[in-house]
């Protein structure tokens, strides 16, 4: 695959990944108590912006993923005898973007969670 079809995939995986979060999270933006009729109109815009958050979190982790794979593979494409010290130097930098994506979407979590009590 080349370099405007791997790009190609990411841009659909990420438009993907916004449509999947605007489905799940069209229940949530819809619900309203009767209880709480007054005050959800912040909440609405809570849940609202938590769901745009994870839908732009998980669109960087995917560009920056595959990104970062992209150089790999043209790396290894280009010198396939130093395979296992590209491979060596890329695990670290794929392995920090994947933790800082999973810290943010969890502190998107929170701040929703936190919201709601």
């Amino acid at each position: 695959m080349n370099r405007a079809g791997v790009f190609r995939v990411a841009r659909l995986a990420g438009l993907a990944a916004v449509g999947l979060a605007l489905v799940i999270s069209s229940p949530v933006l819809h619900a309203q108590e009767a209880a709480a009729a007054p005050a959800s109109g912040g909440l609405v815009l809570s849940f609202f912006g938590a769901a745009l958050g994870l839908g732009m979190i998980v669109i960087g982790a995917g560009l920056g993923i595959g990104k970062l794979a992209a150089a790999a593979a043209e790396g290894i494409a280009r010198q396939p005898s130093a395979a296992a010290q590209i491979t060596g130097a890329v695990n670290l930098p794929l392995f920090l973007l994947e933790g800082v994506a999973i810290l943010a979407e969890v502190f998107a979590l929170l701040i929703v969670l936190l919201k709601t009590t």
